[in-house]
């Protein structure tokens, strides 16, 4: 692992972000324009900042590790836009920004006066990416929108866990995560808009609809169909083999070989190829039809060897094949390491912290890590005097006032 300074060659260097979002999906918008060199400058109320630096486990001197990596890249600025002051000096930032992201619920930015028909009045350019649970209209506009409701009502939830059991939840908040990629991506389609036109525009990004963007055929599937996609626990109905195996030294082996060639190639492997012969397992659709069967085929043959050995043999054989990763093998791991899938990043003391590195890979115009998350308000006067050349007089009383 190691970390690197920052090229000239990453892509957004000269983009400027305001990020107003709070715990997780406005920030992970944040997060990946930063990663590929965007100057994000995240607003924070004064004196007790975003939670998210209270969120997740604390190291041994007690501070919170996730913000490191939510927040890494960007800067902090303590404003309070409760305050008119505040408000007035967040539309003069405005002025100088390209993309502006919130996640307040709805109706909260008009409040402030901070709305995109006031912004756009004074730039006309600016990009408001706005992340909720369930949009800006619609009867649930108001509501408020967590990552787990809108994942079950975008209908992750009901097709995951088992069939016997209520459904379950993904172990991280994957809606957040999911809402503030769209709303990145979307930055960066309006922002070709604006090169075209010359004209911002608001990105709409709904944490329930990011959900249900990535469910597949499930609709069309019932509305022709009338089948409603089911739990199905550890495999896909119909796709087989593909499942979790046991092994001899108690480890789950992953298997992907629900394709007719790779299949044959597993069943050599097995040392019983006219398995691939037989007409229960031949074609795709009768290995669907007989999963179970095909599956305690595998789960007897796997239980025979350890976790290890079996994935060194499918990997040569050219059939998928992977250990359920923890941590500390994703760290352990030789390709992680070869790739710097993860790298190590200085902590505010200078420790060296592991987490994932910036993705996708670009060949030419890669991101990077730059820092970790800053302390609160580190940025604040020199963002200031630099954005909006505020002289130091100003700012004492600003900050005598409690508005940064």
């Amino acid at each position: 692992m190691s970390h690197s300074p920052l090229t000239p060659q990453t892509p957004l260097t000269d983009l400027k972000v305001l990020e107003l979002g709070q715990l997780i999906a406005g920030p992970y918008c944040g997060q990946v324009l930063a990663d590929f060199g965007a100057e994000v400058v995240k607003i924070e109320p004064p004196g007790k900042g975003d939670a998210m630096r209270q969120w997740g486990e604390a190291d041994d001197s007690g501070e919170p590790l996730w913000w490191n990596v939510i927040a890494r890249n960007k800067k902090s600025l303590t404003l309070d836009l409760r305050q008119t002051r505040g408000q007035d000096i967040l539309r003069e930032l405005a002025g100088q920004a390209d993309i502006l992201i919130e996640n307040f619920r709805p109706g909260t930015m008009e409040r402030w006066g901070l709305d995109y028909d006031n912004l756009a009045k004074v730039n006309p350019g600016l990009i408001m990416v706005r992340v909720t649970g369930f949009g800006q209209d619609g009867p649930y506009a108001s509501r408020a929108g967590f990552a787990s409701v809108c994942e079950a009502m975008g209908g992750l939830r009901y097709i995951s866990g088992y069939p016997d059991r209520p459904p379950v939840r993904v172990g991280i908040s994957l809606g957040d995560t999911l809402a503030g990629l769209h709303g990145a991506m979307g930055a960066l389609v309006a922002l070709h808009h604006r090169e075209r036109t010359g004209r911002g525009q608001v990105v709409d990004s709904a944490i329930f609809e990011s959900v249900l963007a990535m469910m597949e055929s499930l609709v069309p599937d019932y509305a022709r169909t009338g089948k409603i996609r089911e739990r199905s626990g550890s495999f896909l109905k119909g796709i087989a083999p593909s499942n979790a195996y046991p092994t001899r030294d108690g480890r789950d082996v992953i298997i992907g070989a629900n394709q007719d060639s790779v299949f044959q190639r597993l069943c050599r492997v097995m040392g019983q190829p006219k398995l691939a012969e037989h007409p229960d397992f031949a074609t795709h659709r009768a290995r669907g039809e007989n999963q179970q069967a095909i599956d305690d085929l595998i789960a007897a043959w796997t239980h025979q060897h350890d976790a290890q050995d079996i994935v060194d043999w499918l990997a040569e054989a050219g059939v998928p094949a992977g250990l359920v990763y923890r941590a500390p093998d994703m760290l352990a791991d030789p390709h992680f390491q070869a790739r710097e899938s993860i790298v190590e990043v200085p902590d505010r003391h200078g420790k060296p912290l592991p987490m994932q590195n910036v993705f996708p890979r670009l060949t030419e115009s890669p991101g990077q890590i730059r820092h970790v998350g800053p302390a609160l308000g580190e940025h604040t006067e020199a963002i200031l005097g630099d954005w909006l050349d505020l002289d130091r007089d100003t700012l004492e009383t600003l900050r005598r006032d409690n508005v940064i």
